[in-house]
């Protein structure tokens, strides 16, 4: 299936490493013109030369989501290089760290704080800052990683930052419907990134299994008995991004592999 992506201009969060640098490398690969942003300049730089090695069209900004200024001067460059911003991807954020206390007496509100500000408020400001475009052309797509924490207990802040991107898709979905843009998020669970080696690592040090034990009981938990990759996931929001998702806005897609035990409807 041809998914319409050729000589369109995305920009993806996050994308020096993850679901970020999977989700720019399908794009480019679709044909699409991928503007990378991440704070790290030489992992950045890094993750780009690779897709441009593969034939990809990609370039690479250095920028910190929190700061409005700097999410302002990117959607700039972007336009000014590209003309146009078709997509945006959020996926600039913060893992999860399952290995780290959610009890309430653990809890800090500077953690929350720091949370929101990226995970929620980032990506808030780097949609309000490419909605106008959108807007002037009648069409775009705008993607929001979020997580399957906000599905599941487990981790206070990761739920609440992962329902709060949930609530704020459908609300810019709503809004912005009729304009041609179609809003909406993904909730990746545990995904086999570059970090899962550690992660499980930490995960058994904690619980006192070893690191197969680990990664066997969390693939038991997921319906087709393994951990999906981030690109995977990327595939999913390939699609998304693409004129041929019409059909879908607002809604906060789970890319996980299944939860056994539980229904959504």
């Amino acid at each position: 299936m041809d998914l319409l992506l050729a000589g369109k201009t995305a920009i993806v969060t996050g994308a020096s490493k993850g679901i970020g640098l999977s989700v720019a490398t399908s794009l480019a690969r679709d044909g699409t013109k991928v503007v990378m942003v991440a704070r790290s300049r030489d992992e950045l730089e890094r993750a780009c030369s690779q897709i441009r090695s593969e034939g990809g069209e990609a370039l690479a900004i250095s920028a910190d989501t929190t700061d409005e200024a700097a999410i302002s001067e990117l959607v700039a460059t972007v336009v000014n290089v590209f003309g146009s911003v078709d997509i945006l991807v959020n996926a600039a954020a913060q893992a999860a760290d399952s290995t780290k206390s959610s009890g309430i007496k653990d809890l800090r509100d500077t953690d929350l704080l720091r949370e929101i500000d990226t995970k929620v408020l980032g990506y808030l400001r780097c949609a309000q800052a490419v909605v106008p475009h959108m807007v002037g052309s009648g069409w775009g797509r705008i993607i929001n990683v979020a997580g399957l924490g906000a599905r599941s207990t487990g981790s206070t802040f990761n739920s609440i930052r992962n329902v709060s991107v949930a609530a704020m898709t459908k609300n810019l979905a709503d809004e912005l419907g009729e304009s041609g843009i179609n809003v909406t998020a993904v909730h990746p669970g545990m995904t086999v990134t570059e970090r899962t080696g550690d992660l499980l690592e930490r995960m058994g040090a904690a619980s006192g299994e070893d690191v197969s034990a680990v990664k066997a009981r969390l693939d038991n938990a997921i319906s087709i008995g393994r951990m999906v990759t981030s690109a995977e996931v990327a595939d999913v929001i390939t699609f998304l991004c693409s004129p041929r998702s019409v059909a879908v806005t607002g809604d906060s897609i789970a890319v996980g592999g299944g939860q056994r035990g539980v229904i959504h409807y």
